[in-house]
Parts: structure tokens; C-alpha cells; sequence
């Protein structure tokens, strides 16, 4: 990288898709299975690395080789796949941004005591400035990057005051007493799922880093974004050790609040609402600017209007959680189609990856594209699962 202007828009990818994989459900998972595992959810961490760091490789090498979108990829290698792509991706990026809102608001909750409904709207507002500004991409870099930043730092503290087995928890990363290979294939999806396979990767085509000679430093990024995201779940997962590891039990109710509190008290309860709404806010921004970026290839008028689109896509949102709160049933069944998109996506995209017609001179290495389809069946069997 030889400048800042060339290395910005990489760090910016990176930091969007770690962003936009830390939400509400991220906090919530890695308490809930650290409570379930122990030590052991060290071992499902680490595993959940590797396929993550495959799955990145994969989509952001090969889109950024090709310089197309993941859905103008799917079009050409099947007829017809990039707009099935495009519904999933944005019914779920819809879906799930209730539940980004709602974290939003619980956050500012925590932090102020106001209505949870007028913390997501105040959320909302501030997500829609960031996307009508002029500079509404340098913005949403900025914006990722700081939250990240503070979110990473918060949890420094906090693991420091939860005081975890350290050794065991390293000991049991490698040689675990239990194996829960459901809770790896949840991370997976958690941290490379739906959108957020894509967030970083059209980002980098955004900012032009396309073709083979950026390849060298489109993989960089993607491996960054996933250690970024698995940092804060590694630190997350020893703040909740050291509470768990005490005897106590996390509240069934809200086990990351219950984590932030045991460790810290009123100010790790104060820390928890600061975290919350970074991580919901981020990942609303994350969700909303990758649906509409998979939304541009269905007609002109939504790149000319992508400002408005954004706003639109944020407002619906909204109304949508207002009106009826999360809609659980919505969320459980876009969350099953949800899953489907990673291994649809994966399937098509490695595909391309043969037709030099899409991807040029750039030859894709067979390392990855084993580990691409390892990836791929994995979750394929695991969505084939949530729907019996």
C-alpha cells in the first residue's frame, strides 16, 4: 500500500463487515453458548475462524477479480440467480434491521432510560444523516471505524474486570472437553451470514479496488475484517468466562447485559448500553447500504436515488419495529432463508471463478476453493436442517 488513499477504502471494507457482523444477536450468541460451553466455546471460536476466513476469501477475491457485484456475478454464471440473490438478501437485511433498531434502542435505554422505540428512532435519524451527506461513504467509513474502535476498547476493560481463566480458556481452544458442531456452523452464519458476506466486498468494487493486481490486498482486508469481528467475540467470550467460571449463571433473559453487569457492576451495565448501540447502530448502517447495493441492478433510478433509497430502506424498518415490535415469526423464517444465502452465494461465486469470461486473467488458487466448498456444504446442511 503506498499511500493512504489506496490503503483507506481496505481498512473502510474491513471495518464495515466486522461492524456489520458484531449486532444485537452477535452479543447475545457468544454469551448464550459461552454460559452453555464454558471454556470449551474457545475451541467453536476458533474453528468458526477458519471457515469464516475461507468463506471472506472466496466472495471478496473473486468479486473484486471480476469487479462485478455478488449479484451481477450469480446473473451470469445462472440466468435468473442474482435477483433470486437480491430478494434474499434483501428481505433479511430488511428483517433483521427491526432487531438492529431494537438493539439500538435498548442501548440508549441502558445508557439514558428513554423509551426504547424513541432510541431506535433517534438511531435511525442519526443513520439516515450519515447516508444523505455528500460524502456519505466517507462517513459511513469514519463512523464504522470509530464505533469499532470504541467497542474493542470498552471490552478491554471489561474482560479485565471480569478476571477469566486465561490458561484454561487457551488450553480448551485446542483440546476442548466438549464439541458443539451446531454452535460452530451458528457462528459461521452469524459472522459471515446473510449481507454481511457481502458488506466488504462491494464496498472495495465502490471504491474501485477491482482486478488482479488489488488481489493481494483484497485478501488482507477480508482476513482483517473476519480477525476484527473474532476479536471482539474472543474478548466477549472471556469477559463471559470469568462471570460463568464463578458459579453464576447468565440471566436467560439478557445473558450479554447479564456479562457486562456481573463483570463490572452499574458501569459495566453503563458499558453494555455504549456497546449495544454501536454494535446495532453499525449494523444497521452495514445491512442497509449492502441491501441496496444488491438493489442497484434492478433498475438506473436506484443508483441515482441512493440516498433516498437508503433512507427508505432505514424508515421501513422502523415502522416496521414501531408498529409491531421485532416480528418474531418474520425474523425466524427470514432467518431461515437468511441461511441459505451464504452457501447459495458461495456455490455460485466459486462457479464463476472457472469462467474466465467473468474473471479474467485471475485464476483462483484450489486451496481455496476446497475450503470454499467445505464452507459451503456445511451450511447447506445446516439450513437444510432449520427447515425440517
Amino acid at each position: 500500500m503506498n499511500n493512504k488513499k489506496y490503503s483507506s477504502p481496505l481498512i473502510a471494507a474491513a471495518f464495515l463487515m466486522a461492524t456489520s457482523a458484531i449486532g444485537p444477536g452477535f452479543l447475545t450468541q457468544t454469551a448464550v453458548f459461552t454460559n452453555k460451553l464454558f471454556a470449551s466455546f474457545g475451541f467453536v471460536i476458533l474453528i468458526s475462524i477458519l471457515l469464516d476466513i475461507g468463506a471472506q476469501l472466496n466472495i471478496w477475491r473473486i468479486l473484486c477479480a471480476s469487479g462485478k457485484r455478488a449479484q451481477v456475478v450469480a446473473n451470469e454464471v445462472l440466468p435468473g440467480a442474482g435477483y433470486v440473490l437480491t430478494i434474499l438478501v434483501a428481505l433479511g437485511g430488511l428483517a433483521f434491521n427491526c432487531g438492529n433498531l431494537a438493539g439500538a434502542g435498548l442501548g440508549l435505554n441502558v445508557l439514558t432510560g428513554l423509551d426504547v422505540k424513541i432510541g431506535a428512532s433517534i438511531s435511525a435519524v442519526i443513520t439516515i444523516i450519515v447516508f444523505i451527506n455528500k460524502e456519505s461513504l466517507k462517513w459511513m467509513d469514519v463512523f464504522a471505524k470509530i464505533l469499532g474502535t470504541v467497542m474493542i476498547l470498552l471490552m478491554v476493560y471489561v474482560v479485565i474486570a471480569s478476571d477469566p481463566p486465561i490458561s484454561n480458556a487457551l488450553h480448551e481452544s485446542f483440546l476442548p472437553k466438549k464439541v458443539d458442531f451446531m454452535a460452530i456452523i451458528t457462528l459461521v452464519g452469524g459472522t459471515v451470514g446473510g449481507y454481511i458476506s457481502f458488506a466488504g466486498a462491494h464496498r472495495l468494487i465502490d471504491a474501485g479496488k477491482t482486478g488482479t493486481e488489488n488481489i493481494g490486498a483484497v485478501s488482507k482486508s477480508a482476513v482483517s475484517a473476519i480477525l476484527l469481528a473474532s476479536t471482539m467475540r474472543a474478548m466477549l467470550f472471556l469477559a463471559a468466562l470469568g462471570v460463568v467460571s464463578k458459579g453464576i449463571s447468565l440471566n436467560a433473559g439478557n445473558p450479554a447485559a447479564d456479562v457486562f453487569q456481573q463483570a463490572a457492576g452499574l458501569l459495566g451495565y453503563k458499558i453494555f448500553g455504549i456497546i449495544m448501540w454501536s454494535a446495532a447502530i453499525t449494523s444497521v448502517v452495514g445491512s442497509a447500504y449492502t441491501s441496496v447495493s444488491f438493489l442497484k441492478s434492478i433498475h438506473p433510478l436506484i443508483v441515482k436515488k441512493e440516498a433516498m433509497v437508503l433512507t427508505l430502506f432505514v424508515l421501513v424498518s422502523l415502522a416496521v419495529f414501531i408498529a409491531i415490535g421485532q416480528p418474531v415469526k418474520i425474523l425466524v423464517t427470514v432467518g431461515a432463508l437468511n441461511g441459505l444465502i451464504l452457501p447459495i452465494a458461495l456455490l455460485l461465486i466459486i462457479a464463476a471463478s472457472y469462467n474466465k469470461i467473468i474473471v479474467g486473467e485471475y485464476r483462483h488458487p484450489l486451496w481455496l476453493k476446497i475450503f470454499g466448498w467445505m464452507v459451503m456444504v456445511a451450511t447447506l446442511l445446516l439450513s437444510i436442517k432449520s427447515f425440517l
